[in-house]
């Protein structure tokens, strides 16, 4: 045997051993929805290459999304093979628990060649046939009409053909037979070949149609040109391996063949010796493989900044769009990406600055608040030229970072019913989305993404049939609203029941959408709290459905009476409870707004006995300050007793012997006179008889603001309802309608609780007060407009405002 011979036959070796460490996985991502309702679940499956295990600490994830923003009959320019959804995340979720090993593939071969050469082909025979032979991610009727094209920015410069690969163009095909004969030279040339050969004959073979492409992968002679190209990586020019890896595109070489691998390693070692371009092709073409490369990607941006001066609009926009579908941008390239994009933000155009939005959303790069509003300003100077998929894209990033930019919000209300007929599912779906993320309500965008949604919705998956309840119930839209919405609906959630055993988040998710507007579908309700269901989603802590377990089945415990189907054990329920409130007691119960009310409370009805700061209602997971009254308005003493409401509790009695009532407030001669802001109080002869108080008449100065942030003056009569509330009788006939105790809930409110500049509360606050009213509660609302300004007020006009509304009738 040759030296040469031997060095060949090393390398092949080499490889075989390579390949088997390279594993297919199956990972699911997950993002869970925040507690509060601002960020809604989203979960996607991308089926993707995973590297060795040496580079498992480090993912990237590089997988080609997709989606459906546009019906049938909308021109759109070819988009890359693949059933794959769009997926919107962030890194996914790489736990052992939802890792899904392929089975090893077994070694077979009808060539008689050296066993290292044998094991390499049949391993990426096997492995081809896999990849084809794999079923398809998605249910059978859930794949969206027509797909949008995430790389259609590419046409808005020629300067991107040297960065990107364009998948619409392919080069002039050749017939079967020359690819034939190319094989058959393989055949004859076999150790003899150069670098320059072996980039010639795949190359050549890239120009077939792509219907006979699969023929030509299936050929045991395409393998041994794929083994020599292996054997002569290191020779290739940088120019050869460019053209080689697309030739490896247009030929559909399947994204887990064990050679890539190898080419990774390859390229990520010239990494720091190619210039801005070559690195981001060469990037492009990975993600037109659909290979994760993490390895590669990580060596891009360490040599990225190297190439800083030479970007302009389109290197940034490619960049970006890279590190999007890389889902990951490191944080030292934040900053210097940020003040580029700056620089270059007017130049960009329509399709360019939904690039730009996408990947720092897919990568979640947080950018100032500052740049990100100069991004939606451009978005928004070019909305009437961007497509459907564009505006969604910028949907996208402003739920990431919570922006609200009215001037873009308010160009919505006439975009979204103007494009509404023809946009799809997902793009119908991402619109209702990030307004119920940003908590703005329009009617016109809303009901317009209602009317269009039915003739559409057999394309929805379950994930879109729940983020969509989730959004129309958050924002409060009524059925009588959109009467086709609802129903429809929650019956695609019935056709899609098998989707969430693997799915359980989007069950919950769309059965507390469809709580929040008043609908339960009991059918549904069954399945969610059957043993089965809870058993399989309340345990997992990745997910932490048991949260969402636990309000769906406290609202079906108070708003069904007689509901006699399956309910979250005791134990499930305790456990959750402890959790929540342990959880509040280190958030929420510090925060001044509250800590501030309670103690005013405490002192206005004569201290901690008389005030009780707990959770009412544990399942709706927020706290309230508890007051009882009797029915002449004294205030009562709370027992220790920590008791939770499902239903209406029977009256109770009135004061027990032995309990105090107390008087109201001492005042002093200094409380008194920081209450009318008098020096003196002078004496009154005689107590004059009772008057109503009256209120000088004074206007807010700000939006929002409440008339005792500005200011009252108290009369006699009010001073003297202030220190004697025991004076207030009621009428008879309001004493027999009163109950004997008179329970408050009092609520401290934050802007969070309403849609966006509006008094209308969100969907889970909405029924947190529907249900305490069930539960024999009078809610009594601190909003923060008018609690928020008071706290730096006095403690005076703290008390007055308290009092007003704790014995207003």
């Amino acid at each position: 045997m040759s030296a040469r011979a031997l060095s060949r036959h090393v390398a092949a070796l080499r490889l075989y051993a390579h390949s088997q460490s390279r594993v297919v996985y199956k990972a699911q991502h997950l993002c869970s929805r925040l507690e509060n309702g601002e960020q809604e679940k989203e979960e996607e499956t991308d089926t993707v290459q995973q590297p060795p295990k040496a580079a498992v600490s480090r993912r990237y994830t590089l997988a080609y999304n997709p989606s459906a923003y546009y019906q049938k009959g909308i021109q759109h320019s070819a988009n890359l093979g693949g059933s794959e959804m769009e997926e919107e995340a962030s890194q996914p979720v790489l736990n052992a628990a939802f890792r899904q090993q392929s089975n090893p593939y077994t070694v077979s071969s009808s060539r008689h060649l050296s066993s290292a050469k044998n094991a390499l082909l049949s391993l990426a025979f096997s492995r081809e046939r896999a990849s084809k032979g794999g079923k398809s991610a998605h249910p059978k009727g859930t794949q969206a009409d027509v797909k949008g094209d995430p790389r259609a920015f590419h046409r808005c410069r020629p300067e991107y053909l040297s960065m990107a690969h364009d998948i619409s163009q392919r080069p002039p095909a050749i017939h079967f037979k020359e690819a034939s004969l190319l094989l058959h030279k393989v055949t004859l040339m076999k150790g003899n070949m150069e670098p320059s050969d072996i980039a010639h004959f795949l190359c050549e073979l890239g120009h077939l149609a792509p219907e006979q492409t699969r023929v030509v992968r299936g050929d045991t002679r395409f393998y041994m040109l794929l083994r020599y190209s292996v054997e002569s990586l290191q020779n290739f020019t940088n120019q050869q391996l460019l053209e080689v890896l697309r030739a490896f595109v247009r030929l559909g070489l399947s994204h887990s063949h064990s050679i890539l691998g190898l080419y990774e390693t390859e390229f990520g070692r010239r990494a720091s010796k190619m210039d801005l371009h070559q690195l981001l092709l060469v990037a492009d073409l990975w993600r037109c493989l659909g290979c994760s490369v993490p390895h590669y990607l990580e060596r891009l941006c360490d040599c990225i900044s190297q190439h800083f001066s030479q970007m302009g609009p389109p290197e940034l926009v490619q960049f970006l769009y890279i590190l999007g579908e890389g889902r990951r941008c490191p944080a030292h390239l934040v900053q210097p990406l940020e003040g580029i994009l700056m620089r270059h933000l007017d130049k960009l155009k329509a399709e360019e600055v939904g690039a730009v939005c996408l990947g720092l959303f897919k990568s979640q790069s947080s950018l100032s608040e500052e740049a990100a509003r100069r991004v939606v300003d451009r978005a928004c100077s070019l909305l009437e030229q961007m497509s459907d998929f564009g505006m969604v894209n910028v949907l996208k990033v402003m739920r990431f970072s919570h922006l609200d930019h009215l001037p873009w919000l308010e160009a919505l209300g006439s975009e979204v019913p103007r494009r509404a007929p023809q946009m799809g599912v997902q793009g119908l779906m991402h619109v209702a989305l990030a307004c119920s993320a940003l908590h703005y309500r329009d009617d016109r965008i809303l009901l317009a993404v209602a009317e269009h949604l039915p003739p559409v919705a057999s394309h929805c998956r379950s994930k879109d049939a729940a983020k969509l309840l989730w959004a129309f119930g958050t924002l409060g839209i009524l059925p009588n609203q959109c009467p086709n919405l609802y129903p429809c609906l929650t019956e695609i959630l019935r056709e899609r029941e098998a989707e969430f055993q693997r799915y359980p988040e989007h069950l919950l998710t769309a059965l507390l959408g469809l709580a929040f507007a008043g609908q339960f579908p009991t059918d549904l309700l069954r399945v969610a709290l059957s043993p089965e269901f809870v058993s399989g989603a309340s345990w997992s802590q990745e997910l932490e459905l048991k949260k969402d377990l636990f309000t769906l089945d406290g609202t079906v415990g108070m708003e069904l009476p007689g509901w006699t189907g399956p309910r979250l054990s005791l134990a499930v329920r305790e456990e959750v409870t402890k959790q929540l409130w342990e959880f509040a007691q280190s958030d929420v119960c510090q925060k001044l707004e509250v800590v501030e009310a309670e103690a005013v409370l405490q002192e206005l009805l004569g201290g901690h006995a008389f005030v009780r700061k707990r959770m009412i209602l544990p399942h709706m997971r927020s706290i309230d300050l508890e007051v009882h009254l009797d029915p002449k308005e004294q205030p009562l003493p709370l027992t220790s007793e920590h008791r939770v409401y499902n239903r209406p509790a029977p009256d109770e009695e009135s004061t027990p012997t032995g309990w105090e009532r107390h008087a109201g407030v001492t005042l002093t001669d200094d409380l008194l006179a920081q209450l009318t802001s008098a020096k003196n109080i002078p004496a009154q002869p005689s107590p004059k008889p009772f008057q109503q108080p009256a209120l000088r008449p004074v206007e807010p100065q700000a939006e929002r603001e409440g008339i005792l942030s500005v200011g009252v003056d108290l009369t006699d009569g009010l001073l003297h309802a202030l220190t004697k509330p025991g004076s207030r009788s009621p009428s008879p006939s309001q004493a027999a309608s009163k109950p004997s105790v008179v329970r408050l809930a009092v609520q401290v409110t934050n802007r969070n609780h309403y849609c966006y500049r509006t008094q209308q509360l969100l969907g889970l606050h909405a029924m947190k007060r529907r249900q305490l009213a069930l539960a024999g509660f009078r809610v009594v609302e601190l909003p923060h407009w008018e609690w928020f300004p008071l706290l730096r007020r006095s403690r005076a006009e703290k008390l007055a405002y308290l009092h007003c509304k704790i014995f207003s009738s």
